[in-house]
């Protein structure tokens, strides 16, 4: 006889859980989806526009607006005498850094007055993405590119602090923001991963965009631009900077760069490492796949709650990704009662053996290579279990009917399976069984089932078996062969205790 698989106390034949194999399952694939960094955009969106960031008074706008552009005309045709003046200005306003957003052309770039108006410490000059640095000789105003990150729907959600540009040092351009931060005291490295751009909702306690033509003029309040990072770009209508932010409205790119600026001064978001999101998905699928039924879904509610408390801390928790991570737990928990639904239209709950519907697809698969693999079948039958019933009870019964399963499983060889036939019948197909074996077969668990008894109450089994031969043509014949075995069997022991 071979070896036979470890059972379940109390249940023959029963196999284990799947939930020992869905819960590394869900950690497994859960760590993969964590690995993916998939995009949590529209949280992210969602958490920036329900709690924005409230406008950093250090930084002001100074804007070319309508009035400004017909007062003075084209930018490119204005006298180099306007930027000296606004930035005599906003010197003796004591602003600490100035940033011009605006991105000049070839002749400026070889105007000698220009150069000595753009070296002055603390101004810092925008250069379109791309652009060589080395275009404005015996200019020292240091340089960033004035460039935000547009997403593929046309939103600016993102920026950075450098840009790769193979023409710059080590291969990265810093950009405007990153150098007006720097100006004002804040150390950014460089660095071009992509950071979310703070929103700012209005604010009217705030000091509007100042127009150009007051700063030129002087007519300004020179306190409100003391200590102050003071970016100069186009606000003007029709101008073709305005961007949508987050929450779909126009707005000046020079508005956008005072954002990125107000960004980098204020402190960083934080992203957790890679391995501390995917010990988390893993983690929290496991934990649905152990709660079982919906707790998934009440996680995965759980993981985008806790993302707004680690927003206001400044920590970017991808509650997205943990939250279908919670939902694949859920999915193989489903996946777990749709096996079991489909185990018990195919299996008797009591034994854990197949039920007769079994027995009927298991024969019909191996009648075809019955004449190599000759099939075998027993059938066995328990006189006495209707009195069990009835005097102690279905619970006695069922223990009664386990015991039995149990000793029909120690006979059990590799390949054979066992059925429960009827309520107090059992169905053994047999593999790859010549009639000799199965007569060896039949007397052995025919000697195992003899003397069994329940709380001093006898019992008798009959074991009856068949094997196919020519004889034999169909399933219906072999099931019939045994049967009339089994009740010759069962008929001689009643005549010999008789």
């Amino acid at each position: 006889m071979s070896g036979f698989r470890e059972l379940t106390p109390g249940h023959p034949g029963a196999s284990r859980p799947m939930r020992r194999f869905t819960a590394p399952l869900a950690a497994v694939l859960a760590a993969l989806l964590a690995w993916g960094q998939m995009e949590n955009t529209l949280l992210w969106d969602a958490l920036n526009r329900a709690f924005p960031s409230p406008p950093d008074g250090r930084v002001l706008v100074v804007g070319i607006d309508d009035a400004t552009l017909r007062d003075y005309g084209r930018i490119g045709s204005w006298p180099r005498e306007l930027y000296r003046q606004a930035l005599d200005t906003l010197d003796e306003a004591g602003a600490a850094a100035v940033g011009i957003d605006v991105l000049l052309g070839d002749p400026e770039y070889n105007d000698a007055g220009l150069a000595a108006v753009f070296s002055r410490p603390g101004v810092v000059l925008a250069t379109a993405p791309g652009e060589p640095a080395a275009v404005r000789p015996g200019w020292l105003a240091p340089i960033g590119v004035s460039a935000l990150n547009l997403s593929r729907d046309g939103i600016v959600r993102s920026f950075q602090a450098a840009y790769p540009e193979p023409s710059a040092p080590g291969g990265l351009a810093p950009s405007l923001a990153r150098q007006l931060a720097v100006a004002a005291g804040r150390p950014v490295p460089l660095d071009p991963q992509p950071r979310i751009l703070r929103y700012s909702a209005p604010d009217p306690q705030r000091l509007p965009v100042v127009p150009f033509r007051e700063v030129v003029n002087g007519t300004i309040r020179y306190g409100d631009f003391q200590n102050r990072v003071v970016l100069l770009g186009l606000t003007a209508s029709g101008a073709g900077t305005a961007v949508r932010d987050v929450s779909g409205q126009l707005v000046s790119g020079v508005e956008m760069q005072a954002r990125a600026v107000s960004t980098l001064l204020s402190p960083p978001f934080a992203s957790l490492p890679l391995w501390a999101v995917m010990l988390a998905g893993a983690l929290i699928a496991v934990v649905s796949v152990l709660a079982g039924g919906l707790w998934g879904f009440g996680l995965a509610l759980l993981a985008l709650a806790l993302a707004v408390p680690y927003w206001l801390l400044n920590i970017l928790l991808p509650g997205v990704t943990l939250s279908l991570c919670a939902i694949l737990g859920s999915a193989l928990v489903m996946l777990e009662r749709w096996q079991a639904v489909r185990s018990t239209d195919l299996h008797d709950p009591l034994t854990g053996f197949g039920n007769r519907l079994a027995f009927t697809r298991a024969i019909e698969q191996r009648w075809q290579g019955r004449h190599k693999r000759p099939l075998g079948l027993l059938l066995v039958d328990l006189s006495g279990f209707r009195k069990v019933n009835a005097a102690y009870g279905q619970a006695a019964g069922d223990e009664l009917l386990r015991e039995l399963a149990g000793r029909i499983m120690q006979h059990k060889r590799q390949r054979d399976l066992i059925f429960r036939w009827g309520p107090d019948e059992f169905a053994v197909l047999l593999d790859n069984t010549p009639p000799v074996e199965l007569m060896d077969l039949t007397r052995r668990l025919q000697l195992s089932l003899d003397g069994m008894t329940f709380r001093g109450s006898p019992l008798h089994a009959s074991v009856g078996g068949a094997s196919t031969n020519p004889e034999i043509a169909t399933p219906t014949d072999l099931i019939e062969a045994a049967s009339r075995s089994r009740y010759r069997i069962k008929y001689q022991r009643e005549q010999w205790r008789e």
